[in-house]
């Protein structure tokens, strides 16, 4: 199964927004909707510690029995995931989505994904992981290496839904963000959505240029558009423009050399991710 919506679930505070923004993206894309779970098989036990008068045979023993306990966790881990696969079916069903789909894979999330991404269309994943920090401007390292590695449109989701009403696209005249715009211009995500086109930068000739082009393509497809140019230090800039009009979801490019573009390697633009309350759509 190809160009399907694939959202990543797991045991975290972030799976019913996962859940109900995936559906919400499947029926706009009209694209087959499949969750995801991975049961990691990297052993957590921590390792015991051996030393001491402690017999061969003893030693011998307590190993087979962390062995056993392992193999307890992960047919644990895998039937926890199963539930939640079935849960999120039947919210995916009781939302409007025809025949979700449901896997269950063994390994590390990025490894999977990476196999799997021949098939996605768009990925739907959480801000935070299960394991990760609970703090509110943390961001889940899974997420981090995911963007890195999955050459995908991926949508960072918070934990409650809300429909996008109001869209904000980060340009700056990039062959990447430029190539958002097209995407955005020919996906039916955003029907009937209006969206901000905004450059952080001077009021520049090109920048204007750069700007109209921008418009004039969202427009073209009979999309609702208006855009701004602000100066200023981006992620600040950005999070007033969303503020001042109510923006409910955020498009920008995942990566490249302007600070817009930064994402994750210690831009200020990792503050506006690890900060943000609304979805975040990560073009590649």
């Amino acid at each position: 199964m190809t160009d399907q919506v694939m959202a990543a679930i797991d045991g975290s505070q972030f799976s019913e927004g996962v859940c109900d923004y995936a559906a919400w993206a499947s029926q706009a894309l009209a694209a087959p909707l499949t969750f995801l779970h991975v049961v990691d098989n990297h052993p957590q036990t921590a390792e015991a510690d051996l030393s001491g008068n402690i017999g061969l045979g003893s030693r011998e023993h307590l190993l087979e029995e962390l062995a056993s306990l392992d193999e307890q966790r992960a047919k644990l881990a895998q039937e926890q995931g199963r539930v939640m696969l079935a849960a999120a079916k039947t919210r995916a069903l009781e939302a409007g989505v025809s025949e979700p789909g449901t896997r269950q894979r063994n390994g590390t999330l990025v490894e999977t994904l990476s196999e799997l991404e021949n098939d996605i269309r768009l990925l739907v994943i959480g801000k935070r992981g299960e394991t990760a920090h609970r703090a509110v401007d943390h961001l889940g390292s899974n997420l981090e290496r995911v963007v890195r590695t999955l050459h995908r449109p991926i949508l960072m989701v918070p934990d409650q839904f809300q429909a996008p009403s109001k869209v904000m696209i980060a340009f700056d005249g990039s062959k990447t963000t430029r190539k958002g715009v097209e995407m955005i211009a020919k996906s039916p995500l955003f029907n009937g959505v209006p969206c901000h086109v905004v450059i952080v930068g001077a009021e520049t000739g090109d920048n204007r240029s750069q700007l109209e082009w921008a418009l004039k393509t969202l427009r073209d497809a009979g999309l609702e558009a208006e855009g701004a140019i602000r100066a200023g230090e981006v992620e600040a800039t950005l999070r007033t423009y969303k503020e001042e009009q109510g923006i409910d979801l955020l498009v920008m490019g995942a990566y490249g050399h302007s600070r817009i573009r930064h994402l994750l390697v210690g831009s200020t633009t990792t503050a506006m991710l690890r900060r943000a309350s609304v979805p975040v759509l990560l073009l590649r």
